[in-house]
């Protein structure tokens, strides 16, 4: 298990409202089930993920923490702990940037990442269902044949169709 060095940062700020989050307490539970401790930059690190609308860079996500509540490295410590206990999902930029999103209260979402216009957007609600399916089929055919503690990375890599270039991407990855 990857744990933080930094537990209690004294730096942290982080507002009442935050902490009252249903996704933020299920993220709780999962950390204490794997006996991981409740700390303030893990607080803090998980109420920017929350507040994301789309996959983050770990910079992008270390810029947004209050008042330098912690460093760089305890934000890809946390990440890695976050991602191997299933609270963070990663994904992928085209040029293999790591892109981490909360994995917690919804679906699991996919994203079509343009190699020209550096945006990711999330696939279609209608594709995505679709494979979902194919997926949740494959993993009950993995877990037949006697394969435990699946999981699965789906990106799609593509150039932006010439009207998408023209408007403001989900996220750029400078």
């Amino acid at each position: 298990m990857i744990s933080s060095t930094q537990t209690n940062h004294p730096l942290v700020n982080v507002e009442a409202r935050d902490q009252s989050s249903p996704i933020l307490d299920q993220a709780f539970q999962i950390l204490r089930a794997q006996g991981l401790r409740i700390t303030k930059p893990r607080i803090a690190i998980l109420t920017v993920l929350i507040h994301h609308d789309r996959p983050s860079t770990i910079d992008q996500i270390h810029a947004e923490l209050k008042d330098g509540s912690c460093d760089l490295v305890t934000v890809y410590r946390c990440l890695a702990a976050f991602e191997e206990i299933g609270v963070a999902r990663r994904s992928f930029h085209h040029n293999g940037t790591s892109l981490y999103e909360i994995n917690i209260g919804k679906e699991a979402q996919y994203h079509v990442v343009s190699r020209d216009a550096e945006s990711v957007e999330q696939l279609d609600p209608e594709s995505a269902a679709e494979l979902r399916e194919v997926i949740q089929r494959i993993e009950a055919r993995l877990q037949a044949h006697g394969h435990s503690n699946l999981a699965h990375i789906v990106e799609f890599f593509s150039t932006a169709p010439a009207h998408s270039r023209m408007q403001s991407p989900l996220l750029v990855v400078n």
